[in-house]
């Protein structure tokens, strides 16, 4: 099982030289995945949780792909409705070639109401607009040789039963971001009826859960996947993994956007789990391309 990281693309602490810095972290402590943010006009709904500056994500991981060189690149989530369906599947396309094949496409619907308004894209039409825009997405690269887009994976966001429709529909793999354990192994019961009645596979496992790493063990029923002692996210990842997830996301973001200040406290955790989930292995020969 791989393990990435969603790294902050956003808030007062985010500029270039840290966001050189994540990238080279990320890497050099051996995950395998680094994944931003997407949002295009910071209205207020968007500014309380995820405050200016915010990078968009295509120029942001075009350019971190020239400072890495093994790690992959992603998007969770790339909110689809926000873009037309070619101009993101030329980026995709062209990013994914530019990084050597490196890119994940992590999708979702979008929640800002606001920002919907500001593009003009209709909000309550999110979701028939997500699933017409990666029909044609997909049906670019299939079609048009000058694309040149290999393989690249779609993970299709989405905690709801609408999102796990369109996971097996249209995905290669379920995005879940940030649930309970009890909670995931309900709706892969759900997302394993919806594959067995459309006649379809069921999608990869490739969830984004939280890192919160405290002294002691967090006993709340409602406790998040990846929040509590170093013991217990250990133990969540192995869960993860038995429950047949391919990739792991840890998203060390806990909704303070005061933390991008002090991005070191978040190193420190993710240099944590790296050093418990690859004891046997030198953070130096991961970063071998």
């Amino acid at each position: 099982m791989q393990i990435g990281v969603n790294v902050p693309n956003f808030g007062p602490g985010t500029d270039p030289g840290v966001l050189r810095d994540w990238a080279q972290t990320v890497e050099g402590l051996g995950f395998d995945l680094l994944m931003v943010s997407d949002h295009i006009a910071i209205t207020p709904d968007v500014a309380e949780q995820y405050p200016a500056p915010f990078y968009e994500p295509f120029t942001t991981l075009a350019w971190l792909a020239g400072i890495t060189g093994r790690v992959r690149l992603g998007t969770t989530v790339l909110i689809v409705p926000y873009r037309h369906p070619l101009l993101v599947a030329r980026m995709a396309a062209n990013l994914n070639r530019l990084s050597g094949g490196r890119l994940v496409l992590g999708v979702g619907v979008g929640w800002a109401r606001q920002e919907f308004d500001a593009l003009g894209v209709p909000f309550q039409r999110r979701g028939a607009l997500t699933d017409e825009h990666l029909r044609v997405i997909r049906a670019a690269w299939n079609d048009d040789k000058d694309y040149r887009a290999g393989r690249i994976p779609i993970w299709v966001g989405g905690n709801s039963d609408a999102g796990l429709r369109r996971a097996v529909h249209l995905g290669e793999a379920w995005h879940p971001l940030r649930v309970t354990l009890p909670w995931l192994r309900e709706a892969l019961g759900r997302l394993r009826t919806i594959a067995e009645e459309s006649r379809r596979p069921v999608p990869a496992l490739a969830p984004r859960i939280a890192l919160r790493l405290t002294e002691a063990p967090i006993t709340d029923p409602g406790r998040l996947a990846g929040e509590g002692t170093i013991d217990q996210v250990l133990d969540d990842l192995e869960q993860l993994r038995l429950l047949g997830s391919d990739t792991v996301v840890l998203d060390p973001f806990n909704g303070d956007p005061d933390e991008t200040l002090r991005p070191r406290a978040a190193w420190q955790a993710l240099a944590t789990v790296a050093a418990h989930w690859y004891p046997g292995t030198r953070h130096s020969e991961r970063r071998q391309p």
